[in-house]
C-alpha cells in the first residue's frame, strides 16, 4: 500500500489503459555470478522487478505457468531466454481502481527475430 501511494505521488501512476505487451527477458544476465542455489528465484525476482518498470504498476502478479517455465531443469540450470507476456489488469478484489501486473510465460518454438508487440484490449 505504501508502494502505491508513493508511485501516485511520483507521477508514475499507469495509465488506466488496460494493455497487453510481449518481451523477452535475457535471464543469463541476471545470474551471472550468482550462487547456483539462488539463481532461479533471482531469475523471478529480475522478471518482477522489469515487469514493474515496463508496465508502470507497483503491483505484480506472477503465473505459474512462469514459474513452469523457469524450474524446468531445477534451481541452478536455468534457460538463457524467457518469453513472457504482461497483463495490466484492474484490480477487482479492492474497491480502488488500482492496476496491478500479471505476467505469465509466452511458448515460442524459436527466439530468432523477435520484436515488441502490445495491444490494447478493452473490458
Amino acid at each position: 500500500m505504501a508502494l502505491a501511494k508513493k508511485w501516485s505521488q511520483k507521477g508514475h501512476l499507469a495509465m488506466n489503459e488496460i494493455v497487453t505487451k510481449e518481451y523477452t527477458i535475457n535471464t543469463h544476465k541476471c545470474i551471472q555470478g550468482v550462487a547456483f542455489k539462488k539463481c532461479a528465484p533471482g531469475v523471478l525476482k529480475q522478471i518482477q522487478k522489469s515487469a514493474m518498470k515496463k508496465m508502470e504498476t507497483p503491483d505484480v502478479h506472477t503465473g505459474t505457468s512462469l514459474g513452469k517455465a523457469v524450474w524446468p531443469k531445477g534451481i541452478s540450470h536455468v534457460s538463457h531466454y524467457v518469453h513472457v507476456l504482461l497483463f495490466r489488469k484492474c484490480n477487482e478484489h479492492e474497491e480502488s481502481h488500482q492496476l496491478y501486473t500479471l505476467v505469465s510465460h509466452g511458448p515460442l518454438s524459436t527466439l530468432k527475430n523477435l520484436e515488441l508487440m502490445w495491444m490494447r484490449t478493452k473490458q
